[in-house]
């Protein structure tokens, strides 16, 4: 079986470490790079989460450092989600570093998009920083993007601002140059991950899994999106999930702007399903999940992680 070649960036983040767990353990995935970004918790945090993951699970997977703020916005975290170290609840082993690359996240996306015989996916499952300094430092750099599957806005509400979703608030400047790139888009909102939950049920059974069980347990008790009773959202899980269920989602292809100079609404993706504004599509956008299968794939995904 041919593997899908990807890159994930990143902001671990106890949703990004269940996510990175399911992509990790996949037969069907070939993770060429894992970048950081500041954004759930500090660059310097986000990065050592990242470490601190593979060095649990014994994977040798390169790791490079990005963007340490947004392009333009004041930086900010979401500390109170994740708790300070951005993966509260687990005494973690000390990270082996080896796997870290000297160069800076974007230069080493660029190269490994440069060096690959065959286009790559980028999974970017934080803010986009990254992605967007990418695309203007090295604008060859789109020849070897299939496409990029990204966790970010929403077709309705927020959770940063009133109608803003975390990951794009964080750096609106940087979501604008991606979705007016003209690249090949997929969108995983947060409307699709306040349905894609762990349930109480589901966290009992996770727990039993073995090691990684136990460990995904204890970030969950820290996890303050959803709770124990309603469930946890597992807004990242669904961009490993389209990358390989991708007949799960309901996806629409319409026309997203992102919202940059809006004092109130600044980061806030306009979804325009109703054709309102007269442009092209330029995202494909999961609009609904069918939470059944969302649910029995990842409990299947996390129970090979052992």
């Amino acid at each position: 079986m041919k593997k899908r070649s990807i890159i994930i960036d990143t902001d671990p983040g106890i949703d990004d470490a269940i996510a990175l767990a399911a992509a990790l353990f996949s037969e069907e995935l070939d993770i060429r790079l894992i970048s950081t970004v500041a954004g759930n918790v500090s660059l310097e945090k986000t990065t050592n989460n990242a470490l601190k993951l593979l060095t649990f699970w014994g994977k040798r997977i390169p790791v490079a450092m990005g963007a340490d703020r947004p392009l333009l916005a004041s930086p900010s975290d979401a500390a109170h989600v994740h708790g300070a170290s951005g993966m509260d609840g687990y005494d973690f082993p000390i990270p082996d570093r080896s796997n870290l690359l000297a160069e800076h996240a974007v230069n080493a996306i660029s190269k490994t998009l440069k060096e690959s015989a065959e286009k790559i996916t980028l999974v970017p499952i934080g803010p986009l920083t990254n992605i967007a300094l990418l695309l203007r430092m090295y604008p060859d750099a789109r020849e070897k993007i299939a496409e990029i599957v990204l966790m970010g806005g929403s077709l309705t509400r927020g959770n940063k601002g009133v109608m803003s979703e975390f990951n794009i608030a964080c750096d609106p400047e940087a979501a604008r140059i991606l979705f007016e790139s003209g690249l090949p888009i997929v969108m995983a909102p947060l409307d699709v991950g306040w349905k894609a939950l762990v349930r109480p049920e589901d966290a009992a059974k996770i727990k039993a899994m073995g090691r990684t069980g136990e460990m995904i347990y204890a970030l969950l008790q820290h996890y303050r999106s959803g709770d124990i009773n309603t469930g946890f959202e597992m807004y990242d899980s669904c961009a490993i999930a389209y990358l390989l269920r991708p007949e799960m989602f309901e996806v629409a292809e319409t026309f997203v702007a992102v919202e940059t100079a809006g004092i109130l609404t600044a980061g806030t993706t306009l979804v325009d399903l109703k054709g309102y504004l007269k442009q092209a599509p330029n995202v494909k956008v999961c609009v609904d999940i069918n939470e059944k299968m969302f649910r029995d794939w990842l409990l299947a995904a996390l129970k090979r992680c052992g």
